[in-house]
């Protein structure tokens, strides 16, 4: 199991549904500067994430719809990262399971160092990368 060991100025845990976002950020401290819940589409995410971007890095767990967040973060030039949604559970588990509390977790999860990777794959191979999984369920 590989972490996300790197530092930096801001730390954003995204807690991602098809249709809304909850966002928090996190300082070097461990402070919280934003906590909401936002539409998921690209514009009001980088509205609110704007006086951050001088050293931000955005981590969501790996779920179906993560492709357009790294899209995003990509085109915008913002580190991003995916988690293993397995490892992720396993590592922070406990009984309060809401989106405050998520969003908040994967960005003190990324602030720690305690992170478990994913492979965000690219743009290019992501058809592939589904097709393979579609058939896999078939065969």
């Amino acid at each position: 199991m590989n972490f996300y060991n790197s530092t930096h100025r801001h730390y954003c845990g995204i807690d991602l549904h098809a249709r809304s976002l909850y966002v928090c950020i996190l300082d070097q401290q461990g402070d919280t500067l934003l906590h909401k819940e936002i539409p998921a589409k690209p514009e009001p995410l980088l509205h609110l994430i704007e006086p951050y971007l001088d050293d931000l890095i955005i981590g969501v767990e790996c779920m179906h719809c993560w492709y357009w967040i790294a899209d995003f973060c990509e085109d915008q030039g913002i580190a991003f990262i995916l988690g293993h949604a397995l490892y992720m559970k396993a590592i922070h588990g406990g009984k309060t399971k809401n989106d405050r509390v998520d969003s908040y977790k994967i960005a003190a999860l990324i602030r720690g160092g305690n992170f478990p990777l994913a492979y965000a794959y690219p743009r290019s191979m992501r058809a592939t990368r589904d097709l393979l999984r579609r058939r896999t369920g078939l065969v």
